[in-house]
């Protein structure tokens, strides 16, 4: 069963970039960070906080996909100020800048410098591709000034660069995150139950604008709903109940159909009971959807595997295999 944790693959895709940094044998700083496969939940949900002032944040729990990410190089420079990137990498500049004025006044602190971004998450469908590049590149400055910063830090600083991040710097453990505050509401537990998760992408050829999109607006019959939802989540995760996180999963997508509709989710959700799935997640701000199963139907989720493609839909990641099999089902093109 492939873990849908973060950490283990964080740290050795970071031994790997540092290495390749040894080998250049030039002064810089490397970071590295996983996709995504949209939410297991995401609506607005009440602070449940000590404080007396009580409020409603957007919040969200997050899908890892620790096989795809993206990996920042920062090429630091003392002789002058900014940093460079191309266009379309606003984001990653923003992040950097932010980052070297968190480290502002400590020797050795560059100026600028040039970030260099590889990675391998498709853009534009929901697998966090920017919070990837971002979140890189924030480890990538820091690295250089030796500073370690916790997932809470980078996550703030994410959502400065970004003005809305997921969590996949949250790496440790299931959270639920306000993804426009950079904070988190409540942890979960360590890690998800086990289970297989069959994604495709609902929309082929379609980029969603993030930046353009409206934030969702609730109502109090919705935000109640959500409570109920995040207690069950809650008690899925404590019990390992597969089963009751993909029922808080559908009812999730079905909750916010409104603000981002995923063409052919009916047949999606008629798939799903035909192989005896327990759920479906969604890319709330993308196009790909994600069909859960319970982690001993393998060959159930091969059927629907081969269903889904028959639709005509490319299939993003098959987590809860074995790593070779996500990597191979991976469509990046």
């Amino acid at each position: 069963m492939a873990d849908l944790g973060f950490k283990g693959n964080t740290v050795r895709r970071l031994r790997e970039v540092h290495v390749v940094a040894a080998e250049l044998g030039v002064a810089q700083g490397v970071g590295w960070a996983p996709a995504h496969h949209g939410e297991l939940l995401q609506g607005t949900f009440a602070d449940d906080g000590t404080t007396s002032e009580r409020r409603t944040y957007r919040a969200l729990v997050t899908l890892p996909l620790p096989h795809l990410g993206s990996r920042a190089v920062f090429h630091p420079s003392q002789d002058h100020w900014g940093v460079i990137g191309t266009p379309e990498l606003a984001k990653v500049r923003r992040a950097a800048v932010r980052a070297l004025r968190e480290f502002g006044g400590r020797p050795g602190t560059a100026k600028g410098g040039q970030i260099e971004i590889t990675s391998d998450v498709p853009r534009g469908i929901g697998m966090g591709s920017s919070t990837s590049d971002v979140t890189a590149t924030i480890r990538a400055v820091a690295d250089y000034h030796g500073v370690f910063l916790t997932p809470e830090e980078v996550g703030r600083l994410a959502v400065a660069a970004e003005c809305a991040s997921d969590s996949i710097m949250i790496d440790d453990r299931v959270v639920l995150f306000a993804h426009r505050d950079g904070r988190v509401l409540e942890t979960f537990g360590p890690a998800l139950p086990p289970m297989i998760v069959l994604g495709c992408d609902t929309d082929p050829g379609r980029e969603v604008d993030t930046l353009a999109m409206r934030p969702a607006e609730h109502d109090d019959h919705e935000v109640a709903v959500f409570g109920v939802l995040r207690a069950a989540l809650r008690r899925a995760i404590a019990l390992g109940d597969v089963g009751l996180l993909g029922r808080v999963a559908t009812a999730s997508t079905v909750l916010n159909e409104r603000y981002l509709p995923k063409p052919r989710l009916a047949e999606l959700h008629a798939l799903l009971r035909k192989h005896g799935g327990c759920g479906i997640q969604v890319a709330h701000s993308g196009t790909v959807a994600g069909l859960i199963f319970p982690p001993d139907a393998r060959d159930a989720a091969l059927r629907c595997r081969d269903a889904v493609r028959a639709m005509g839909l490319p299939i993003t990641c098959l987590i809860g295999l074995d790593e070779t099999t996500t990597e191979r089902e991976m469509v990046t093109a």
